[in-house]
């Protein structure tokens, strides 16, 4: 089966990768730099599967920046472009998704497209209404950061926003990439299926926001996090599974989604989603007071990416920790590897661990690290299992 993949970060490329496995994949981004990349088998993402797939005879997916001839080639066009939610109008903004969309119907009227990206509810159908084409299909997906094609390639389910041929069509080529046997398949209306992406995440977020309070009152009262977790989680109702505690919720999906997630109700009665989104916040300042109680002059960031394995730090929840400390006077140092310039958003860049150790009063890790450990009484973290 000949299918086209539009947009290239970590869902697109996973996406990209896994069919490519079995099916004739040609994947487009607007960014020449990532496709030049690609086509010399390099991955502009941090994933360990990605890397070892572009590299290895598994990897068959030809790359082009030619959006024509991506639109021309698929039976099935995907797209997972971003949709960021936009704070403004309350909602995703979803312009990426409609540019394919109108570009593609313009070369090809018949095309028929697969939405990867995240969605409000009934958007499909809107889009349905909006192009006159019944043509658009949502599969939502459910991969980590740092993760992703490990994700696709072990997944725990796939959900086809459609119930009829070509829905079974398209799970079965997710399947067929698939190295895991019996993977549940679920075909339901897009709703539905737009549904399922925003509550699961959702539920996510409300589950590192409960450990995350947990973890608030345990350190407020001088008890230990861990033996309360671990109390908890021989119950199997609970499990002994994402209970790490962090300074918040971050990354790509859950801050977005769980705003999206609370916009969704509006005119429905909740108190829930409210609470998640707010919950993420009062943790924030939670753990920026217990740093300010410790009176330090400099605080230094070990690492602003979300979490372990993730190349992505736009949407760690450090960086409101990092605003409110400015605010509150205290001078913040960044150690980042990642980053190659001496300053950024106005923050010193420290790339030289021991001058960063020496600089700092303080050194706050979301999560631990090796380069920590011998200066262990010096890091304030609330990681417990050294895991996301």
């Amino acid at each position: 089966m000949k299918i086209s993949v539009f947009g290239l970060g970590y869902v697109g490329l996973s996406n990209a990768l896994l069919l490519g496995q079995h099916e004739e994949v040609l994947a487009y981004d607007i960014v020449m730099d990532k496709i030049e990349q690609l086509k010399l088998k390099k991955s502009p993402i941090d994933d360990k599967e990605i890397i070892e797939f572009l590299t290895s005879e598994q990897c068959s997916v030809k790359f082009t920046s030619d959006f024509d001839e991506a639109v021309r080639h698929g039976k099935y066009l995907i797209i997972a472009t971003p949709t960021d939610y936009n704070d403004e109008t309350g909602h995703f903004d979803t312009s990426t998704i409609e540019n394919v969309i109108e570009r593609a119907l313009a070369i090809r009227p018949d095309a028929v497209f697969l939405i990867k990206s995240t969605i409000p509810v009934n958007y499909v159908q809107n889009l349905k209404e909006k192009y006159q084409t019944e043509n658009i299909i949502f599969s939502p997906e459910f991969l980590r950061e740092g993760k992703a094609l490990y994700d696709n390639l072990y997944p725990s389910r796939i959900v086809i926003g459609e119930v009829s041929q070509r829905g079974e069509e398209l799970a079965e080529a997710f399947k067929r990439g698939a190295h895991k046997e019996n993977v549940p398949t679920l075909l339901m209306n897009e709703k539905e299926a737009e549904a399922v992406k925003l509550f699961s995440n959702t539920y996510l977020a409300l589950r590192v926001a409960y450990f995350n309070e947990l973890d608030t009152y345990a350190e407020t009262n001088g008890l230990s996090s861990r033996k309360i977790i671990e109390g908890m989680g021989f119950d199997s109702r609970i499990g002994n599974f994402y209970n790490n505690p962090s300074f918040g919720y971050g990354g790509y999906c859950l801050p977005k989604d769980t705003k999206q997630m609370k916009a969704e109700f509006y005119g429905i009665p909740q108190k829930m989603m409210t609470a998640i989104v707010g919950s993420n916040m009062t943790r924030k300042q939670f753990i920026v007071g217990q740093i300010l109680n410790k009176k330090p002059k400099t605080v230094g960031i070990y690492r602003l990416t979300m979490k372990a394995g993730s190349d992505n730090f736009r949407y760690s929840a450090v960086h409101d920790i990092i605003q409110m400390l400015e605010q509150a006077g205290v001078e913040v140092i960044v150690y980042e590897p990642r980053l190659k310039e001496a300053m950024y958003r106005g923050l010193k860049v420290e790339q030289d661990f021991s001058k960063f150790d020496e600089q700092t009063d303080i050194i706050v890790a979301n999560r631990m690290d090796t380069p920590l450990y011998p200066i262990r009484e010096k890091v304030y973290t609330r990681d417990l299992y050294e895991q996301d």
